[in-house]
């Protein structure tokens, strides 16, 4: 399920580090997390589409290990990003 092309903009300049940043770190979180969301959704109404939620696994996956590269590299950022992202309560 991908993103439409105005929600990836609008995603990117949100979180963009430096003005022609199209890919860091945060974009990336930022990204997967719209993805995951809309995956989300899509799992509580198709409860039987397992290739959807083995797809939705590997996203949370790689997020994880996103986030966990965002955090050995600078916890103050890894604590805004979540807190932004509203995810890890």
């Amino acid at each position: 399920m991908p993103l439409l092309q105005e929600k990836k903009q609008e995603i990117i300049s949100d979180y963009q580090v430096h003005e022609t940043d199209t890919g860091s770190a945060d974009v990336q979180v930022a990204m997967l997390t719209a993805r995951i969301s809309r995956l989300s959704d899509h799992l509580k109404i198709n409860k039987k589409d397992h290739a959807s939620r083995r797809g939705l696994l590997k996203m949370i996956g790689q997020r994880k290990r996103l986030l966990a590269y965002i955090n050995k590299q600078d916890n103050d950022r890894y604590r805004q990003l979540i807190q932004r992202l509203g995810i890890r309560g």
